[in-house]
């Protein structure tokens, strides 16, 4: 609950899940675990727990997710391409393209909430 109360545990990997991020419709999360493998990959989970599912699939470092605010795409970081990059994806993890192109270390994306609004 908002007020603290009523905890409710949703994971029970035996890797830390990192970073969770709720929906913009507070119907799910997205967070990044090493859970299947030792590198992190890029998760969805409904709010009640149910639905976990992986986003991504790779032999890299997948990180730090973050949803548009039609909830419709996911920007995240990873070292898939040598260094650190914004990479985005729908929501059910199709679609991965790479949006950033640079030798510096690119992480944590954020969208503006108008920017997001008519992402498809």
């Amino acid at each position: 609950d908002s007020d603290g109360l009523n905890e409710t545990r949703l994971t029970f990997a035996s890797a830390p899940d990192e970073s969770p991020v709720w929906s913009p419709d507070g119907t799910k999360l997205a967070f990044y675990s090493r859970r299947d493998g030792a590198k992190n990959e890029i998760y969805t989970i409904n709010a009640d727990g149910t639905g976990q599912t992986r986003r991504t699939v790779n032999s890299a470092d997948d990180f730090e997710p973050s949803w548009s605010s039609n909830h419709l795409k996911i920007a995240f970081g990873s070292d898939r391409d040598g260094n650190n990059e914004i990479y985005l994806m729908n929501s059910d993890g199709t679609g991965e393209t790479r949006v950033t192109f640079n030798t510096w270390d690119d992480r944590q994306p954020a969208w503006s909430p108008s920017i997001g609004s008519f992402a498809k």
